[in-house]
């Protein structure tokens, strides 16, 4: 198994999901280091959705779900952790951003209200301090008071990464977060997800393999709920040891 950085962060042993009758997740075994990028890419109905959103147990909102297997954070299993919790240290992006109905600083400080109790000064050098780190606060910073809505698309994206680090996250999990958003917007997010990783480790979904390569450290190759392949990034995409992950990657299928 291919290792990066000095620990590991999740370990997932045997992991099996279903959805009803449906098995979305066959025998996954993976580990995922410290302070890396892991890229997941595959095909529609691949399952690298469903391995993302178990990561943080949001699979256990449909009722027909079933899981067998371990998943564990480092070395605690997710399921002995208290779901708020668990949720506060493994935060998410989803693919389409949804900021609050409440100011650009509102929707920051939202999360860290409800976590910590802290004085207006630090509040406000928390904020700047998260919004800095989603390369989003020279756009914004005389702009504060304002509605979050009237952000862009790629703005309010970032917003709703500085909203997730906020509330001090060890995990941050990106579910395709530039699906659609222009490419500088892309770029702005990208390198803020390179920039992040000095401090969290970050797991991204993407359907676009040339962000998988630009940003991953390792990649993940997912086809039909089985983790087909996973190697360092740079020998996914010039030497993938599996003759269906080099379909992919050539735009052979997907």
């Amino acid at each position: 198994m291919v290792t990066i950085g000095v620990g590991v962060k999740f370990e997932i042993h045997d992991l099996n999901i279903w959805f009803g009758s449906a098995h979305a997740i066959r025998h996954v075994n993976i580990e995922i280091q410290t302070n890396e990028i892991l890229s997941v890419i595959g095909p529609a109905n691949s399952g690298k959705t469903t391995f993302l959103r178990t990561l943080n147990r949001l699979n256990e909102l449909y009722a027909n779900y079933n899981i067998t297997g371990e998943v564990e954070l480092e070395r605690e299993d997710i399921r002995s952790i208290e779901i708020g919790e668990l949720r506060r240290k493994v935060g998410m992006v989803f693919a389409l951003p949804l900021p609050l109905p409440l100011s650009i600083f509102d929707n920051v400080a939202y999360g860290i209200k409800m976590h910590d109790r802290r004085g207006k000064k630090e509040l406000e050098e928390k904020v700047e301090e998260t919004l800095r780190q989603a390369y989003l606060w020279e756009e914004v910073k005389d702009r504060l008071s304002e509605s979050a809505f009237k952000l862009s698309g790629g703005q309010q994206q970032r917003l709703c990464i500085a909203r997730t680090l906020a509330v001090g996250p060890e995990v941050i999990l990106f579910d395709e977060p530039c699906s659609g958003l222009d490419p500088i917007s892309t770029a702005k997010v990208e390198d803020a997800m390179v920039k992040l990783k000095e401090k969290f480790t970050i797991v991204l979904v993407t359907n676009n393999v040339k962000q998988a390569a630009r940003v991953g450290d390792k990649t993940a190759f997912f086809l039909n709920g089985e983790l087909v392949e996973l190697d360092k990034t740079d020998r996914i995409f010039t030497a993938p040891q599996d003759k269906r992950t080099d379909g992919y990657i050539r735009g052979k299928f997907g």
